[in-house]
């Protein structure tokens, strides 16, 4: 009897082990898919709450930059605005100035695509020639593409003189 004892308790022992065995690998692979799906759910978070952080630290960045350079814009806005009222009073003006080389009552405003059209010596009574006049003011001298196409119509000599008669009316 105390051989089938021994043997039972033997037998109970050896399958606690197997057991405990069997449980032991199933927790380790239990832990490993468990650590696998946190680190998982840990990337998926820290990439949404990194790329929700950077979103928001950018948009605060670009509104701060913004106030910030508010006031540089207006004030260069306002600068330019004035620079080009100044130019077309400037063009207005300028056959009154004393380095006008022509006879002011001979000149006539056109504004674009030339600024003036002199009539050189039309108020003294003998007309001399006929100019285009271009003003240009500031940094930039350059003329624009029209200037341009006025000028090389003129240089070619493609100018002509049209007379048209209205009916009577």
């Amino acid at each position: 009897m105390v051989d089938v004892t021994v043997m039972v308790l033997a037998v109970t022992v050896v399958i606690a082990f197997i057991a405990l065995f069997i449980l032991f690998f199933a927790y380790i692979r239990t832990r490993e898919k468990i650590e696998e799906r946190a680190r998982i759910l840990f990337g998926e978070w820290r990439s949404g709450t990194l790329e929700k952080e950077a979103r928001e630290r950018a948009e605060l960045l670009c509104r701060e930059w913004a106030a910030g350079q508010e006031a540089r814009i207006r004030r260069d806005a306002v600068e330019r605005s004035e620079a080009v009222v100044r130019g077309r009073v400037t063009e207005h003006l300028l056959p009154f100035f004393p380095n006008f080389p022509y006879n002011p009552r001979d000149a006539r405003f056109l504004g674009s695509p030339v600024d003036f059209v002199v009539f050189s010596g039309l108020s003294a009574g003998s007309l001399d020639e006929i100019v285009f006049v271009e003003v240009k003011s500031g940094r930039s001298a350059s003329l624009s593409s029209r200037e341009r196409m006025v000028r090389a119509c003129v240089e070619d000599g493609k100018v002509r003189y049209h007379i048209i008669k209205t009916g009577d009316a």
